[in-house]
């Protein structure tokens, strides 16, 4: 596909996205709507088993165009919300994982681009934050939500209160990230990481994110039942035997024979 401010390709089994608004690959309209695009081309592609997401530059996304914010009207600034709302919850919810491969400073639409995403791997020199206050803002694309979820809501109000932007090691400690790696080695480790993800059952890796998603948004017992019935699922299809067998014979497993 063809977008102005992201770069799309795909390379074994891996998509990858570069948000490409240079300097600091800040989020305007346009941006989010091509962040929309590029989920739902990236959900229509078979080849496609993991997505990753990262910076142009020296930057992951270092927050929404602040010049484009300053002639909103209320209306104008929820019709701006929704659209980030409806792109990154489309990352949350596609039934492939999402790695943030956070390259560079994440601060607003960038923090809450990376953790729409499944997995976050942090270059050792990013800052990461919700600094929308000092601005006399919120959080407007689900950082209120999401974060709460992700660090417990008293980091999370700590954070988005205090503006601060944290180092990478702090980002580690409180779970906002799942691995800090020097910035030299982040596209080794993502790829590494995204290449494994993609060795496994597809069908089952898409299931298990499902349950994990919705439970998040359910009691236990309704957790528990979804996971029950999604169970069940994995054997109206080939996999299991196909994984079973590998692993009994030591071989790895041919997945793309369940589709024959």
């Amino acid at each position: 596909m063809d977008f102005k401010y992201l770069v799309v390709r795909k390379e074994d089994g891996i998509g990858w996205l570069k948000v490409n608004r240079p300097p600091m690959n800040a989020l305007n309209t346009d941006v989010v709507l091509e962040l929309d695009r590029a989920m739902d081309w990236f959900a229509h592609e078979d080849d496609v088993l993991v997505v990753v997401i990262y910076g142009e530059g020296k930057m992951f996304v270092a927050g929404a165009d602040i010049a484009e914010m300053t002639s909103f009207t209320p209306m104008q600034a929820r019709d701006f919300a929704r659209r980030g709302h409806r792109a990154f919850g489309k990352i949350a919810s596609m039934d492939k994982p999402v790695i943030a491969a956070v390259n560079g400073y994440a601060l607003g639409g960038g923090c809450e681009l990376a953790i729409a995403c499944d997995i976050r791997v942090l270059a050792d020199t990013v800052k990461i934050g919700q600094p929308e206050v000092n601005l006399g803002l919120i959080p407007g694309f689900g950082g209120t939500q999401r974060l709460a979820r992700l660090v417990g809501p008293g980091i999370a109000k700590e954070l988005i209160l205090s503006a601060d932007a944290i180092d990478a090691a702090e980002a580690l400690r409180i779970g906002l990230a799942n691995k800090v790696v020097p910035a030299d080695k982040l596209v080794e480790t993502v790829t590494e990481m995204a290449k494994k993800i993609a060795s496994k059952g597809p069908t089952a890796v898409k299931l298990a994110k499902a349950c994990i998603n919705l439970g998040l948004d359910t009691d236990l017992a309704n957790g528990n039942s979804y996971e029950i019935e999604a169970f069940g699922v994995c054997f109206s299809t080939k996999e299991p035997a196909i994984g079973t067998a590998a692993f009994l014979s030591k071989q790895k497993p041919d997945w793309k024979a369940a589709k024959e």
